[in-house]
């Protein structure tokens, strides 16, 4: 059964920081390229950032490059989301997703809620 759970959202002053994680399991993580997304209220997923394996190649939205940062652990079978520099609209549920390039298939995280207020 694969799983994917994300950790480390919540409550952030604008100019913070965050990391979050999203630590997998019954699948093989070299495999995978993985990707962070957000929903916000009322708008579409989107996609943040993403990172392939094993060349380890970034992208990132062009709303968030300079301020995140993806990495990932494959002996961890972990992958992270740096967030500096937060601003209000950064605000929405983050979701970690893993996409096996070769065959389409593709797993989704339940989430974690990422709120950037004063």
């Amino acid at each position: 059964q694969v799983q994917l759970v994300e950790s480390g959202g919540g409550l952030v002053q604008p100019g913070g920081s965050l990391r979050l994680s999203c630590a997998c399991s019954g699948l093989i993580f070299s495999a995978y390229t993985m990707s962070w997304y957000r929903q916000a209220p009322g708008k579409e997923r989107e996609l943040v950032a993403g990172v392939t394996s094993p060349s380890g190649r970034t992208n990132y939205a062009n709303s968030v490059k300079g301020r995140f940062t993806i990495s990932r652990d494959n002996a961890k079978n972990t992958v992270y989301l740096q967030m500096n520099s937060l601003k209000p609209e950064d605000t929405a549920v983050y979701y970690c997703k893993a996409e096996r390039e070769t065959s389409g298939y593709q797993y989704w995280g339940q989430g974690t809620q990422v709120t950037v207020s004063s």
